[in-house]
C-alpha cells in the first residue's frame, strides 16, 4: 500500500513526474500566435518607417544641393546646372550625392536653378527644389 502511495505521489495527478519542467502543447502555441500578431504589427510599419528615411535622404541631398548651388553663385554670378555622376559625386563643389538617390532633372540659368530627385524606395517622391518658388517642394 506504502509502495502504490509513494508512486503516486513521485508521478504527481496527470501521471507525469512532478520534478520535469515544460510547456503544454498550447501554451506554446498561444505563445507562437501572440507572435506572430506582434510580427504583424511591426513588419509593415519598419517598412513604412524605411520608406520615410529614404525619402529623408533624397531631400537632404536637395537641401545640401540649395547650399552648393548658392555657394556657387557667390563667386560665378549664375547657377549652373547638377550633375550626377556614377560614383555619385558632383560638378558641384563639396556636394555629393547620398547613394540610392537619383537626380531627376536639373535646369540652371542666371537667376535660378532646380532639380528634381528621388528614390527608388521612397513612395512620397519625387522631390523638387526651386530656387526661385521658395525651396523645397
Amino acid at each position: 500500500m506504502f509502495e502504490k502511495q509513494a508512486r503516486t505521489m513521485a508521478l504527481g495527478r496527470r501521471g507525469r513526474r512532478s520534478g520535469i519542467a515544460g510547456f503544454t502543447l498550447v501554451e506554446l502555441l498561444i505563445t507562437v500566435s501572440i507572435i506572430a500578431v506582434l510580427a504583424t504589427i511591426a513588419i509593415p510599419q519598419f517598412a513604412a518607417y524605411r520608406s520615410r528615411a529614404l525619402c529623408g535622404k533624397a531631400m537632404s541631398d536637395l537641401t545640401n544641393l540649395a547650399i552648393a548651388q548658392e555657394s556657387y553663385f557667390v563667386f560665378a554670378q549664375a547657377y549652373v546646372t547638377a550633375v550626377q555622376n556614377p560614383d555619385y559625386s558632383s560638378n558641384l563643389q563639396g556636394f555629393k550625392w547620398t547613394p540610392g538617390v537619383v537626380l531627376v532633372s536639373s535646369v540652371a540659368t542666371d537667376s535660378y536653378w532646380e532639380a528634381v530627385s528621388d528614390h527608388p524606395s521612397c513612395n512620397e517622391g519625387p522631390y523638387t527644389y526651386s530656387s526661385d518658388k521658395g525651396g523645397l517642394h
